[in-house]
């Protein structure tokens, strides 16, 4: 089952996934995909800023729980340009931007919560380049460091007895407190332009870098380079539009895709399948 609530976070909304329905969910797998040439993965740590309640920011995107039904389930999660920071096995992990949508499976049984961060803020908040998380799955103390790591870890054992969402609200408080008061202009100028579909030279005059220090930020802001990220957005975009549209011409045009024919090519290179099986029961009654 899929639900939503709003969260402490402005621009939040709680979210929640039973294993055989669709949804979003923070899986834990490895996972590799196709990316603009940029910085590589390497493994990185560093102390954000202390803990100190402040006034809630929009730098945040959602917090979830998921709760796994009798039954397994596998579910094709896609690439939203976000990333999250997810409990499940008894463990705290942080998951990287994706490239290329992965399957999840959940086992009968299977319990967990998470935080997802809207996209360009996760570096800010967890002291890490997104490049550096890329298409992983890395444990959270790799990340953060030992203090605030178990600082998370015992907010969410004292929750743990209250189900997968008090797991999520736990989680949600903690990076609340540390959440930065501000989001980067620049940041979401790259996000809102490129979601837009604006060219690159177009985003460079806007910020007043050059294509190559724009090509260094989006890495570190996004994980990939602007080309990977405007494609990202636009399915995303697609997605949305197939409930409410009844033909995949409709999505395409709406979603900014140049024809049918280049939904399709996205929609193969970032998904693995065609529209026609990613849409399916989604779209819009003729």
């Amino acid at each position: 089952m899929y639900s939503e609530r709003p969260a402490q976070l402005r621009g939040a909304a709680l979210w929640q996934v039973t294993a055989g329905s669709p949804g979003p969910a923070g899986a834990m797998q490895g996972r590799s995909g196709p990316t603009d040439d940029g910085p590589t993965a390497s493994s990185a740590s560093a102390d954000p800023m202390p803990l100190a309640a402040h006034e809630a920011t929009p730098t945040l995107a959602a917090t979830g729980s998921a709760s796994a039904s009798e039954s397994a389930s596998a579910e094709l999660v896609l690439p939203d340009a976000c990333m999250d920071i997810v409990w499940t096995g008894g463990r705290l992990v942080v998951a990287g931007p994706d490239t290329r949508a992965h399957s999840v499976e959940m086992r009968a049984g299977e319990v967990a919560a998470g935080l997802r961060l809207a996209p360009g803020t996760a570096p800010a908040l967890l002291g890490v380049v997104a490049h550096e998380l890329r298409d992983q799955r890395v444990p959270l103390d790799e990340v953060w460091s030992a203090r605030v790591s178990r600082g998370v870890a015992e907010a969410v054992e004292r929750a743990a007895p209250g189900g997968p969402g008090a797991v999520a609200t736990a989680i949600e408080g903690v990076v609340l407190a540390l959440s930065p008061r501000q989001q980067g202009v620049s940041g979401q100028m790259m996000l809102t332009m490129s979601a837009r579909g604006a060219e690159v030279s177009e985003i460079a005059r806007e910020t007043g870098w050059s294509e190559r220090q724009l090509r260094r930020h989006s890495h570190e802001l996004f994980g990939y380079g602007l080309a990977t990220l405007r494609r990202v957005l636009r399915l995303q975009a697609a997605v949305r539009l197939a409930g409410t549209e009844t033909s995949l011409a409709a999505v395409a045009g709406g979603a900014g895709y140049s024809d049918q024919a280049h939904l399709a090519r996205d929609v193969r290179a970032l998904t693995g399948t065609t529209p026609t099986a990613l849409f399916a029961g989604r779209m819009a009654a003729g």
